[in-house]
């Protein structure tokens, strides 16, 4: 009852500010909308439609001998779980979380597999790193290599404490095989384009929101308050320096409750429980490194 009252007051103090602040409301859905043309879209839709068409045509089976042998002893994990946490690492949120809940879909991995990925393959990719952090919030392209350098770390070390934390798991699950069989290429084609412009539009919807919903933020909310919510909101907000770099490591490490809604959507169907905690860590642990390695800049 008390969760019920505090949603429903959630809505209501929402709507109240959009009624008190219709122009930045409408402000921030353009801006919304820009970003969506601008980076949203040119960069996730075509990455969405390669990764769900090399899936189709069998490209998990070939990963799982190829990755096997390092999947495992990181991970616990076998060799097509690989492809989750680089699709992550490089195209950024949330194509890891799909790509994750595309291979339980099809039946190449178990439900347990796909619920671990989500704890630490849904990762910033380079381009926002080096590209808007680097050079463009902290002055430095260099500063941006090295967030990128502290976020795969956090990723990585994140990933092997959550498997091993993980009760039941044994060598066992290595071994698994899964039927899937692979789809013929105009099917393969039809399907990804259209899976690619649902998942984009999604993303696209909760990009929006949350621009919207950091616009009627108290006006004098910190940079990491900003950053919780609404990642690039967040970052936009931070100054050059030691507290900008580890504020921007911690912020990209969390993700923010938009890319938490991203990747619920883009992983609709399974347990959240372990994406919650590896980010919550992702992002302590990202924070911790950049504190670390910010003497070599």
């Amino acid at each position: 009852m008390m969760k019920k009252m505090m949603s429903l007051a959630a809505v209501l103090a929402a709507g109240t500010l959009l009624l008190l602040r219709p122009e930045a409301a409408a402000e921030a859905v353009r801006d919304g909308l820009s970003l969506c043309a601008r980076t949203v879209i040119p960069s996730l839709f075509p990455f969405f439609v390669v990764v769900s068409l090399l899936l189709r045509l069998g490209l998990a089976d070939c990963l799982q001998g190829v990755c096997g042998p390092f999947m495992g002893p990181m991970f616990h994990l076998r060799g097509v779980c690989a492809l989750p946490l680089l699709t992550g690492l490089l195209g950024g949120y949330p194509s890891g979380a799909k790509t994750a809940a595309d291979l339980y879909h099809q039946g190449r991995i178990t439900r347990r597999e796909a619920e671990l990925l989500l704890g630490f393959c849904d990762n910033c990719g380079p381009a926002f790193l080096l590209g808007y952090v680097g050079s463009g919030v902290l002055g430095s392209s260099r500063a941006g290599a090295y967030l990128y350098l502290v976020h795969v770390c956090a990723a990585l070390i994140t990933g092997m404490a959550l498997c091993r934390l993980v009760r039941g798991r044994g060598p066992a699950l290595l071994d698994c095989r899964l039927p899937a069989e692979a789809a013929s290429l105009p099917q393969a084609l039809t399907a990804s384009a259209a899976g690619a412009v649902t998942s984009t539009l999604h993303i696209c919807a909760f990009v929006v929101l949350f621009r919207v919903l950091a616009a009627l933020a108290p006006a004098g909310l910190p940079a990491m308050g900003l950053g919780m919510l609404e990642m690039v909101t967040g970052i936009a907000a931070l100054e050059p320096g030691r507290a900008g770099f580890i504020a921007a490591a911690a912020i990209v490490g969390w993700g923010g409750l938009s890319v938490h809604c991203q990747a619920l959507s883009a992983a609709e169907g399974l347990s959240f429980r372990w994406h919650w905690a590896g980010k919550a860590a992702q992002g302590l642990l990202s924070a911790a490194l950049a504190a670390g390695v910010y003497g070599f800049l």
